[in-house]
């Protein structure tokens, strides 16, 4: 049915609607302490004067002044009634004044609408009793407010509302309250009590008051307790779902006839105790509600030819520029559900995102959702007409009163407080990656159904930029990750080959510390330890180029292995069992690439073969002079031992970062790092391996230009000469 612009639930939150008393608040606060008693509620009571006037008038009432004369003073008072009594007053007033509230005096009778709560009050508690529940006065209240919901109708919709008011309170009146507000009065009730912002479930009890026996099978007490309370309290009901209501709660026909025998008496006393005049209630022709004929809204043909139009064109042209300018998703999931809500009306608009499998859409936290939304699933594989609107790349919209809805998309018309919600697949060459959800008044369905190509046009651009927006996004990770893994894998490699020289400067001061005991010459020692602690800044500084790199000078090989060897020799890494030979070529091979470099080279896999010997034996180094391979001129290195071999399935992977037999941190690099400098001075490498050892086979460019070597590398004063 078509209404005009009409939105009770603001109204409803705008509408000035009495807060719950303070006094009340505070007594719900009592009842719940076990420990609280007679002097705590007599000071809670002493600071209302009116509340203190009535348990006054009803101790000097003839039901409770039958000996020890009049009551003179609130302590005196409370002791006559007693702590339940108490209780129930104080309840009944604070109510009593807030229903008041609701209209003018005189404007509304509110006899029938009374008796009827009262009555639904006293059974709660009743109920709530033999049910032994731990809080019967939070029962009495719920009772009493569980049509609170019509008075709050009324307040903001008076003239829509008011020919139902006195209607009777079943399953029809809330289908006419749906159809004509779109909102029950057990929905509206539901929403003043939150707005108190109670930590109880009073709020679900007044809520679900008409919901059938069986959906609240499994829920808290409370609301089966009104539930029940409600439909014992209405005359017409039958005994069928009384007796079907009354298994929830534990209680018997029996129980049942007792309880609402007893219940007459009970509210005429509640009644007059509160001075509550309910003569003539039941005179109040309660009808069967009905939705009142509704005028058509003025229609101006032309105008909303016009404003579609200007819709559909700003649409157009400026949706993808909008989103164009977003330089991450979640702006531009802010800027979707932003624009969605100027061009199409939302009152709210979110995004519902498929997940990597597929199987679900996901809320995606960010300033354009509501917080509650973020990481909401909606399963694809439960049905529904939101995941057939995923699947089927269709439009869908979900009402209250429509289609059987699923758990989720209930809980997403409920969070949003939304009469209709509109779902829009957001396609992807065929594929739909997410659904652009948008709150609606259900008067807006119609429009926006006529709309329809051009919201699918709007998801259609918002989905292609989102696409847009993941591939920049997952390339930027990607290179992210990438320039991680090189700085850890430089970083590890530095680590490992820090280790070598650092070693040997440690071991040269032991040598050197001897020396000067003995008073030795020690020139030689302390150029090779300033030799080491550059190579250390060397590596160290080589941190930052992600690659090893070299420093451009010749090398002569048969210096730098000379000077490797005596580094081994003199700081006693080579253990006695373990011999090193060397041979090399009378005139001497100059390499295109670092000293350093080779020295590097040379060091881990002489490190490796000594490592390897752990029984003895021999290792030597061989330089065959020059190899010409491809027309061009390559020194050839051989570096081998007669040790153990290495395994077949470790050889496959030789020169790849590995796990190490040897153990410890950065093991398994060394070989990866030789290959890595190796390839760096535009040589080769290869290895041999059996049981009868292992060698490695170095081609290295020879210099085109012969020229010196740097001092640096040379022997000083024949200290570093063999």
């Amino acid at each position: 049915m078509q209404r005009s612009e009409l939105d009770i639930r603001k109204r409803l939150e705008q509408a000035h609607l009495p807060t719950m008393p303070q006094i009340l608040l505070k007594l719900i606060e009592q009842c719940q302490d076990e420990d609280a008693g007679m002097p705590e509620l007599a000071a809670l009571i002493s600071q209302d004067a009116g509340m203190a006037s009535t348990i006054l008038a009803v101790a000097n009432s003839p039901a409770y002044h039958r000996s020890g004369g009049r009551k003179a003073n609130l302590d005196q008072a409370l002791m006559a009634i007693g702590t339940d009594m108490i209780k129930t007053l104080v309840i009944s007033e604070s109510v009593l004044q807030m229903f008041n509230d609701f209209s003018k005096p005189g404007t509304l009778d509110l006899r029938a609408f009374w008796k009827h709560s009262l009555t639904a009050a006293v059974m709660a508690r009743d109920i709530a009793v033999k049910m032994k529940h731990g809080h019967v006065e939070e029962a009495y209240l719920a009772g009493l407010l569980h049509d609170v919901g019509r008075l709050g109708l009324m307040a903001a919709a008076p003239q829509e509302y008011a020919v139902n008011f006195h209607a009777k309170d079943d399953a029809k009146l809330c289908w006419v309250e749906q159809r004509t507000l779109q909102i029950t009065h057990a929905e509206a009730g539901a929403a003043i009590i939150e707005r108190w912002q109670m930590d109880s479930f009073l709020a679900d009890a007044v809520q679900y008051h008409h919901e059938p026996a069986a959906r609240v099978a499994s829920a808290h007490p409370l609301i089966r307790i009104v539930m029940l309370a409600h439909l014992m309290s209405s005359a017409d009901t039958d005994d069928e779902t009384l007796a079907e209501a009354g298994l929830l709660c534990g209680l018997t026909a029996p129980d049942i006839e007792d309880i609402r025998g007893k219940a007459e008496a009970k509210v005429v006393r509640a009644a007059a105790a509160l001075g509550i005049d309910l003569a003539g209630a039941d005179d109040i022709a309660q009808q069967a509600a009905y939705v009142p004929p509704q005028p058509a809204p003025p229609r101006n043909p032309t105008q909303e030819k016009m404003d579609e139009e200007m819709r559909n064109m700003v649409l157009a042209s400026n949706a993808g520029r909008f989103f164009a300018k977003q330089t991450d998703i979640a702006g531009l999931m802010e800027t979707i559900s932003g624009s969605a809500r100027i061009l199409f009306g939302f009152t709210e608009a979110f995004l519902l995102m498929t997940d990597k499998s597929g199987q679900a859409l996901i809320g995606k936290p960010g300033s354009g959702q509501a917080e509650r939304l973020a990481e909401f699933s909606v399963p694809l594989a439960d049905g529904g007409l939101i995941a057939d609107a995923a699947l089927m790349r269709k439009i869908a919209f979900l009402r209250r009163d429509g289609e059987l809805l699923t758990l989720p998309e209930e809980q997403l018309l409920g969070l949003l407080r939304a009469d209709c919600l509109i779902c829009l697949p957001m396609t992807v060459s065929g594929r739909c990656i997410g659904m652009l959800i948008g709150s609606i008044g259900d008067y807006q369905a119609a429009e926006l159904q006529r709309r329809d190509r051009f919201l699918l046009a709007y998801a259609s651009q918002a989905a292609n930029a989102l696409q847009v927006a993941s591939s920049n996004q997952a390339q930027i990770d990607n290179r992210i990750a990438s320039v991680t893994d090189q700085y850890q894998a430089a970083t590890r490699r530095v680590a490992h080959e820090v280790n070598n020289p650092l070693t040997i400067i440690k071991n040269y001061l032991g040598i050197l510390d001897s020396r000067l005991r003995k008073q030795d010459i020690v020139v030689g020692e302390v150029a090779i330890l300033n030799e080491e602690i550059d190579r250390v800044g060397q590596i160290v500084h080589g941190l930052t180029d992600l690659e090893p790199v070299g420093s451009g000078q010749a090398a002569e090989v048969g210096r730098v292995v000379r000077d490797v060897v005596r580094l081994f020799r003199d700081t006693e890494y080579v253990p006695a069992s373990v011999t090193i030979k060397t041979d090399l070529q009378d005139e001497e091979t100059v390499l295109e690439g670092s000293a350093d470099l080779l020295k590097q080279v040379l060091m881990n896999l002489l490190k490796n073969a000594v490592e390897a010997l752990t029984g003895g034996g021999e290792i030597e180094i061989v330089d065959y002079g020059q190899v010409n391979r491809d027309g061009r001129l390559f020194a050839e290195l051989r570096i081998s031992d007669n040790g153990a071999g290495i395994p077949r399935d470790i050889l496959p992977r030789l020169f790849s970062p590995v796990a190490s037999t040897k153990g410890g941190a950065g093991r398994g690099l060394g070989l990866s790092i030789v290959h890595s400098l190796v390839q760096k001075m535009g040589g080769t490498i290869t290895c041999r391996s059996s049981s009868r050892g292992t060698s490695f086979d170095l081609l290295l460019p020879l210099a085109l230009h012969l020229s010196p070597p740097a001092q640096g590398h040379a022997s000083q004063n024949g200290q570093r000469a063999l």
